[in-house]
C-alpha cells in the first residue's frame, strides 16, 4: 500500500493484521469509535494487530509505503 503525503484510506477493517513500513512517516490512526493515536513509524517497522476497524492518514511530508498481511 502506498499512502500520499496529506491522504487519508477509507475506514476498513481487518482480521489479525501485520503492517511492514517500507518508507517512515507519520501516521494517525483512527478507531472505529473515533479515538485515535499519532506515531512515526521508521523504515522496516512492523505493526501487529488482533481484528479492528480503523483508518489511517498519512500526516507527514513523505508518502507512505507499507506491506499489509493477514496473520493467523
Amino acid at each position: 500500500m502506498t499512502l500520499k503525503a496529506g491522504d487519508s484510506g477509507i475506514q476498513h477493517s481487518y482480521p489479525n493484521e501485520a503492517v511492514y513500513f517500507i518508507r517512515d512517516g507519520n501516521i494517525r490512526i483512527t478507531m472505529e469509535n473515533g479515538e485515535g493515536m499519532e506515531a512515526e513509524t521508521p523504515d522496516g517497522h512492523v505493526m501487529c494487530h488482533e481484528p479492528w476497524t480503523h483508518k489511517v492518514s498519512d500526516i507527514g511530508l513523505t508518502d507512505i509505503r507499507t506491506i499489509l498481511y493477514e496473520t493467523q
